[in-house]
């Protein structure tokens, strides 16, 4: 496995990229991939970082890992290519995008939103088939830590969407407080049907937070 990303990102995370635990990554990766079916495909491991380039980035949504159920897993966080059964998060995402906006979205593939500027960063990059969570210890969280710190140190006003618990723990590594974070339950039927999903009026509330700060807004629909 070699590194492969888009060259807005190179100037900024080379110096990750040159670090022991980054090798350890690729070790890891490679071994993984060679002796077990894993996720996404290898030409979309870094698929967030080559559709939102460094110098787009309005909006961050943080996922956990990638799904693990056959041919879903696209690269974005709870993102899958067209033709996909949509899984029950991102039936829940559509339908607050609706309660925002009175909309449907009916495409699946969060692409056309990576090249408006939101950065759909998964913590871990990759994943076993079948078992979830899988690939937590092979080091990416070191590495989307830093992406956070880095992103949240170099540019201002951006839109942190954290969602569940496990997103609202990267909240420490974000470094410039000139940001809007924005923090509700997770999008799965498990918490969204306690009520801690719903209603949150994230998208509308970022595209507020930008319309104030004279950046063009980000079409949900």
């Amino acid at each position: 496995m070699s590194v492969k990303i888009s060259d807005s990102w190179i100037k900024h995370l080379d110096k990750e990229f040159q670090k022991d635990y980054f090798f350890e990554i690729i070790k890891n990766v490679k071994h993984e991939y060679s002796n077990y079916t894993c996720f996404p495909k290898g030409n979309d491991i870094f698929k967030a970082f080559d559709l939102c380039s460094f110098e787009k980035i309005k909006v961050i949504i943080v996922g956990q890992d990638p799904y693990h159920g056959d041919n879903q897993a696209n690269g974005l966080c709870f993102s899958v290519n067209k033709g996909i059964d949509y899984p029950p998060s991102l039936k829940n995402i559509f339908k607050e995008i609706h309660n925002n906006f009175g909309l449907e979205r009916i495409n699946p593939d969060f692409s056309d939103l990576a090249k408006q500027g939101v950065l759909l960063l998964n913590s871990v990059l990759t994943v076993r088939r079948k078992f979830p969570g899988s690939h937590k210890y092979v080091g990416w969280e070191t590495f989307t830590d830093r992406v956070l710190e880095i992103i949240s140190e170099k540019k201002n006003n951006l839109v942190f969407m954290l969602w569940g618990n496990y997103a609202k723990n990267k909240k420490k590594f974000i470094l410039n407080k000139n940001h809007l974070i924005l923090e509700s339950g997770h999008p799965s039927p498990l918490s969204a049907n306690k009520g801690y999903w719903f209603n949150n009026n994230h998208f509308s509330a970022c595209n507020d937070y930008l319309n104030k700060n004279n950046i063009e807004t980000i079409k949900w629909v």
